[in-house]
């Protein structure tokens, strides 16, 4: 499966639209990593506990999004864009969005 944020595939002609496909997780902080990020904002630095969620959470909306297209019959996803929303105190939606197509 190709993923890309562009609106084409180098080198490929796009020949099947499949239409929208979307796949989304809701996560929630970790209470060990908000002492620590407690901690963290007195001295400073990166919030690695949280830059490891966001990553698991991006990886994990990604593969929905794949998935989603996979079913569909496409090979190729594009204009993928991420977007996040705060769903509850403390809980974050990602959400991973591209159009689904078939390139050769």
């Amino acid at each position: 499966m190709i993923v890309t944020n562009v609106e084409s595939v180098s080198g490929k002609q796009i020949v099947e639209h499949y239409g929208l496909v979307q796949g989304s997780t809701i996560r929630a902080k970790h209470v060990g990593r908000d002492i620590m990020a407690g901690l963290k904002n007195i001295v400073g630095g990166e919030l690695k506990g949280y830059t490891e969620l966001l990553v698991e959470a991006r990886k994990e909306a990604m593969a929905r999004m794949v998935a989603q297209a996979e079913e569909f019959g496409a090979n190729a996803v594009v204009n993928v864009r991420f977007s996040t929303s705060s769903v509850a105190q403390g809980a974050a939606e990602i959400l991973c969005y591209g159009t689904a197509v078939k390139v050769q």
